[in-house]
């Protein structure tokens, strides 16, 4: 590429960017300052955005001696986003009005700068998402399931990059490896790995999606024999919802360090993970804390009572089961009874499992299950107080 057009990709001058190459920030060049190969020009634009930053040259020079910038060279590894097509243009091109692409660029989480000019890469995923709205989907479901991608997709893309740098880019770093040897390892391992990423994701996509089709068959036919409320709204479901949290583990970070505070979370939601019962599933994690959501109160019960069994060291957990009525959207779930077992779950003490009235006839036909009164709790944003029931393994279960 010459100077210029080099100049133009990464958003400077050419003046700025021949200065630049002369000064030593740009190893790549070797003197050829008319010819930019691809791993220059990527360099160069991470240079220029650290620029805007307000880093020194000499501090960016640093850098790319020690291997730091070594990522800037992965991203010719990566299709040219620059397009040149209006939004307009995209419009006509795919059926689709120009506000709808505006509204699905933002559900999707996409930075809408690239608007301004799409390539046509953008416009054939547009015909795909024109063709799925034609073929008679909802739109108001395609937007939650645009935001779904979004918000999982660009967790996914930050997990390889951070463990990426993590397990390869400072092992790299640490043993001394020279900048430009250092980048030439990493693109080729890169360079290996990203055409499997895709194939790998669109395997569990399927895996997962086989699992939860049959699962809603499973939930409709329990909703249709009776055993949940009339839930006339759209997207209310009736559910079984559980907590799970560690008691002390604020004190816990405190006494033990973040490291070790860290590991202890992983190690939990692994185990928490790893252990549900058929039908159920890990919604979120905030922290420490654990939302799960089934249709079977009676598995997520006896799961709950087992789990607490798995841990004797504290941080201890805490678990707080019930069951109502939430509102899903956007792959999560949201409402009052969701607000509720959250509270439910703060009352219970380290290996302790609450459970509300709601599944209290679940718990009491359960003959291992021993279940002690609480009594009535005034739970925190509850003006009325609610019957909880604290629930282990029977003595002769244990």
């Amino acid at each position: 590429m010459k100077l210029r057009n080099a100049a133009e990709q990464a958003g400077v001058t050419p003046e700025t960017l021949r200065r630049w190459a002369n000064s030593g920030v740009i190893p790549q060049i070797d003197g050829q300052i008319d010819e930019w190969p691809p791993a220059a020009v990527a360099h160069a634009r991470i240079v220029a955005r650290l620029r805007e930053r307000g880093h020194s040259l000499e501090r960016i020079r640093e850098a790319t001696a020690q291997g730091r910038l070594a990522y800037g060279y992965i991203e010719d590894l990566f299709r040219d986003r620059d397009g040149e097509l209006s939004l307009e243009e995209v419009a006509r091109e795919t059926g689709l009005e120009a506000q709808l692409i505006e509204r699905l660029w933002s559900s999707l989480g996409l930075p809408t700068d690239a608007l301004e000019g799409l390539a046509e890469e953008d416009v054939q995923a547009l015909r795909y998402i024109s063709s799925v709205l034609e073929a008679g989907f909802p739109l108001v479901a395609f937007l939650q399931i645009a935001r779904v991608w979004g918000q999982a997709l660009s967790q996914i893309a930050d997990a390889e990059a951070r463990l990426f740098h993590h397990y390869v880019h400072e092992p790299l770093m640490r043993d001394g490896v020279p900048g430009l040897q250092m980048a030439e390892e990493m693109e080729n391992l890169a360079g290996d790995l990203l055409p499997l990423a895709s194939p790998i994701m669109d395997y569990v996509h399927q895996r997962y999606l086989q699992h939860f089709v049959e699962q809603d068959m499973v939930g409709h036919m329990e909703m249709d024999l009776g055993e949940s409320d009339d839930l006339d709204e759209l997207g209310r479901l009736n559910v079984a919802i559980a907590f799970a949290d560690l008691a002390g583990y604020t004190r816990y970070t405190e006494e033990e360090g973040e490291e070790e505070a860290l590991s202890f979370v992983e190690h939990f939601i692994d185990a928490v993970t790893e252990t549900l019962p058929s039908g159920t599933r890990v919604v979120k994690t905030i922290g420490d804390a654990v939302m799960i959501v089934g249709q079977d109160s009676r598995a997520l019960l006896e799961w709950a009572v087992g789990f607490q069994a798995l841990f004797d060291d504290r941080p201890a957990p805490r678990i707080g089961v019930h069951r109502g009525a939430a509102i899903y959207r956007d792959g999560d779930y949201f409402g009052r009874d969701v607000n509720l077992t959250s509270r439910v779950v703060a009352r219970a003490r380290g290996g302790e499992v609450l459970l509300t009235d709601a599944v209290r006839e679940t718990a009491e036909r359960l003959g291992h299950l021993h279940l002690e009164d609480v009594g009535q709790v005034k739970l925190k944003g509850f003006d009325e107080p609610r019957v909880l029931s604290r629930a282990t393994q029977s003595e002769t279960e244990k």
